[in-house]
């Protein structure tokens, strides 16, 4: 595969893993929203949870990739702390283990 193909198909599955987490920050405000009038139930309270924490980490990475040579120092600190990654964008072999 040549290099312009391997970036095309980088840029499509990172735009797919966006979408899906903005889809699940979405569902998560709809749950935020619904907690003011009832109560949640178990499984809704832990997908709030985990998209907060998904939220959080996003921060950090943001924060890495505006620096000065940032593009070129995130991929090496996803090697050295792969759990960095919201979980939309870990691969799903990753979020077995």
């Amino acid at each position: 595969m040549n290099t312009v193909e391997e970036i095309k198909e980088l840029l499509h599955k990172n735009k797919m893993r966006l979408y899906k987490e903005l889809q699940q920050s979405k569902e998560a405000m709809h749950l935020i929203k619904k907690s003011t009038h009832t109560h949640l139930n178990e499984e809704e309270k832990e997908k709030i949870k985990i998209q907060l924490l998904d939220i959080c980490k996003a921060i950090p990475s943001f924060a890495v990739f505006m620096l000065p040579g940032g593009a070129l120092l995130l991929p090496l600190l996803i090697k050295l702390i792969p759990d960095i990654l919201p979980s939309a964008f870990r691969d799903e072999d990753e979020q077995i283990n």
